[in-house]
């Protein structure tokens, strides 16, 4: 086989994680036992206990088959009255207050680089995001991301350089393993910028 055809091959891959319920379910199951350990812990400004407080997020570009549960993002809140401090924890779900789920965000930014014409009809096939909005994002790697303090610490723990022109593509490059295990490292390598920063709005 060629490395054309792997190359197709794995692009193909790619796409139909786009509407894998399955690997959609996975990324609760991360995030509930994210959730789970951050309870575990105490309050970081009185050492109060924690309470559940999630809330409903209405993100986009989802298949069909996922409940309801998967459209509520983890948090928490102090017990104390007197404090009341929140605690939202790293999602791989959600990219900060981005519409669309964060591997959506990632995976259709990634395939669109480079990505030829009829290509492209058929990520707009699976996920209804506007050219503009695709554009947005672009411009949102390369300009924002790259000049969060997060970016200017981590990227620094990769051998060999990310290159930011091409982003995210190249950060997912930066993990070993199929599409799927290259995504779930990508989405583990974003969890702290996923709490809501104001960095993150587009």
């Amino acid at each position: 086989m060629s490395i054309l055809q792997l190359e197709m091959g794995k692009t193909g891959m790619s796409e139909a994680l786009l509407t894998d319920v399955r690997f959609h379910r996975l990324l609760l199951a991360f995030d509930t036992d994210l959730a789970r350990r951050a309870r575990a812990g105490r309050c970081v400004r009185c050492g109060g206990v924690l309470h559940s407080a999630r809330y409903r997020r209405k993100p986009r570009g989802l298949p069909a088959g996922l409940g309801e549960e998967y459209r509520q993002r983890f948090s928490f809140c102090c017990a104390k009255r007197e404090c009341r401090r929140r605690k939202t924890v790293p999602s791989l779900r959600f990219l900060g207050p981005k519409v669309y789920a964060a591997a959506i965000v990632v995976l259709r930014s990634a395939l669109t680089h480079g990505a030829t014409p009829a290509a492209r009809r058929r990520l707009q096939a699976l996920v209804a995001a506007s050219r503009r909005t695709v554009t947005r994002w672009h411009r949102w790697w390369c300009e924002t991301f790259v000049s969060t303090p997060f970016w200017h610490g981590a990227r620094a723990s990769f051998d060999t350089p990310v290159s930011t022109d091409a982003l995210p593509a190249s950060l997912l490059e930066r993990f070993s393993g199929d599409p799927a295990t290259q995504l779930l490292a990508a989405l583990r390598f974003l969890g702290p910028l996923t709490g809501g920063a104001t960095v993150l709005a587009m």
